[in-house]
């Protein structure tokens, strides 16, 4: 059994809830009419801001402790079956059993401990994507409202099939930047890291 965290990034698996989308649905009508279209990758926009690079790393030592316990639990399983290996001749039939007993107990147990940790790890990632997307939305429809911008697409979404877009229509890049300096991170203590890992 591996314990070692799997997922590296914090939006890896991100698709924008249509809630997100309900900020600022219409153009006042004084506005010129918007003409122009863009795309954006929501999942890398929000996992390259600041903010979201600082809850991935908050994110990784809030469950750090439950990896470590994770992986101490599979070296006392392999620990056990090293021992039934090589002792195997010296150990009486009694100990054997007692053994195999422990390490299946063991077994049982860091499973319990494994999906108990995804599953509070995938309730957290979601909370903080949640909370990133819906701030993400804001900027992105007053960065669309001031450039005239009358569609923006989501390329991160497996349910939108573009085929092809050209990089000048990509406002990833700017979105980063004008969430960076909309709501700006305050120092953390924490360490620094780009994506977070699952348990």
């Amino acid at each position: 059994m591996r314990n070692h965290l799997a997922i590296a990034a914090l939006a890896a698996v991100m698709v924008a809830p249509a809630g997100w989308a309900q900020t600022g649905a219409g153009a006042r009508s004084s506005d010129p009419a918007p003409t122009k279209i863009g795309v954006l990758n929501m999942s890398v926009a929000i996992q390259s801001t600041q903010e979201g690079k600082q809850d991935a790393s908050e994110l990784q030592a809030k469950f750090a402790p439950r990896q470590q316990e994770l992986q101490n639990l599979q070296k006392q399983i392999q620990d056990i079956q090293t021992r039934l290996q090589t002792a195997a001749n010296t150990l009486s039939d009694a100990e054997k059993y007692r053994l195999a007993d422990e390490g299946q107990r063991l077994q049982r147990e860091a499973q319990r401990k494994q999906q108990e940790a995804q599953a509070d790890y995938q309730d957290a990632n979601d909370d903080l994507i949640n909370q990133l997307g819906r701030k993400l939305m804001t900027v992105l429809d007053k960065y669309s409202r001031q450039n005239g911008y009358a569609v923006i697409i989501d390329t991160s979404s497996q349910q939108t099939p573009v085929i092809y877009n050209a990089p000048a229509i990509n406002i990833t890049e700017d979105i980063v930047k004008l969430y960076d300096q909309t709501y700006p991170v305050k120092a953390s203590a924490s360490p620094s890291g780009s994506g977070t890992k699952q348990p």
